[in-house]
């Protein structure tokens, strides 16, 4: 799993790490309880500051994604990949919904309406 950091992006090298992570979760490159490298290794394959691959690492801990173990080393938590294998379920449920109704000419907006207005039904139901 090489994680490419692009140094002039303008974006924080621990941001960029932390997105390609999610990445790699959920394109199933890393799966639940696979280990992530050390700090220390992953900071001198990516050339980086070890500092900034632990914030990372904490902020992804944070977030839920990975469990961190003292000792050990950072794992990728069972939760997000279920919560992944949810979402690209329903990525797939939504993008055939919306195939079919631009198949019978229903605008963008008039879609987003439909979605809005359904949304607040629900949360009237509640």
């Amino acid at each position: 799993m090489p994680f490419r950091l692009n140094q002039s992006s303008g974006i924080p090298l621990y941001l960029q790490l932390m997105e390609q992570v999610k990445h790699a979760i959920e394109t199933g490159e890393l799966r639940a309880g696979d280990q992530l490298p050390a700090i220390r290794k992953m900071a001198e394959e990516l050339v980086m500051n070890p500092n900034t691959v632990a914030r990372a690492y904490r902020e992804l801990e944070h977030e839920g994604v990975i469990e961190l173990k003292h000792g050990l080393g950072a794992f990728v938590s069972e939760s997000v990949v279920v919560r992944t294998s949810v979402m690209r379920k329903a990525h797939a449920i939504v993008q055939s919904a919306i195939e079919r109704l631009m198949s019978l000419h229903v605008s963008e907006e008039e879609i987003r309406r439909l979605v809005e207005n359904e949304l607040a039904l629900l949360r009237l139901e509640k």
